[in-house]
């Protein structure tokens, strides 16, 4: 379910799913953006900006984890967003070779099937390829991630993260979930191998943006 006009960079920024690094989004406060989009706080070159920044993709398999909708036979990997609807709906990434034989956990309501789980696939930029049976996300014992704070509370003054976090969800819309906590902006996209996170530090300096990526590298 790709959003219509976007761009590769931008389905690289879609809206993650949600994984085990990305629970760490759980303890930071997600609020709404402001009413005006705050100016970035560096002067970095438009093509060198967050929006451009292109990651090399996995080689290996990925793991995420979150809803599983299927409308009519096309199914996504959700981002954390859920929209409050019944069936639900999420902008997601497709899911190429997803089946619903032997998978338990599911429900169903009219041509919508949606479930929670971990997927395990392939990932090629703009969608996921499955590789292994899905895992209940009841049944499912994640590794807890690493913090990539260090357990180290930001110093950034809150007015400037706000300003930060309106920035890129003005920039970003609905391709990222940007959130503030703990004294930094937290920005989950689908992927990211660093390239995102060292666009983060030069357009807003080091340790005021972390990026987290939804799809983790497992081999």
């Amino acid at each position: 379910m790709t959003l219509p006009g976007m761009s590769t960079s931008q389905r690289r920024l879609a809206l993650a799913a949600t994984s085990a690094v990305g629970l760490l989004l759980l303890s930071a406060c997600a609020t709404e953006p402001g009413g005006t989009a705050a100016p970035s706080s560096t002067t970095v070159p438009s093509d060198q900006r967050i929006e451009d920044a292109l990651p090399e993709l996995p080689e290996g398999r990925v793991l995420g984890t979150g809803m599983v909708i299927d409308v009519a036979g096309d199914a996504v990997l959700c981002g954390p967003m859920i929209m409050e609807s019944y069936p639900p709906q999420c902008h997601g990434v497709p899911l190429d070779g997803w089946t619903w034989d032997g998978v338990d956990g599911s429900e169903t309501s009219g041509d919508t099937t949606w479930g929670t789980y971990a997927v395990y696939a392939t990932y090629d930029g703009d969608r996921l390829t499955v590789t292994d049976p899905p895992i209940m996300l009841a049944l499912y014992d994640p590794i807890a991630p690493e913090d990539p704070t260090g357990g180290v509370e930001g110093d950034t003054p809150i007015e400037e993260l706000t300003r930060i976090q309106d920035d890129l969800a003005a920039r970003l819309g609905t391709d990222a979930s940007v959130g503030s906590g703990q004294g930094y902006v937290w920005l989950t996209v689908v992927w990211d191998d660093g390239t995102i996170q060292d666009a983060a530090d030069a357009e807003y300096g080091e340790g005021v943006v972390i990026v987290t990526s939804g799809l983790r590298e497992i081999d």
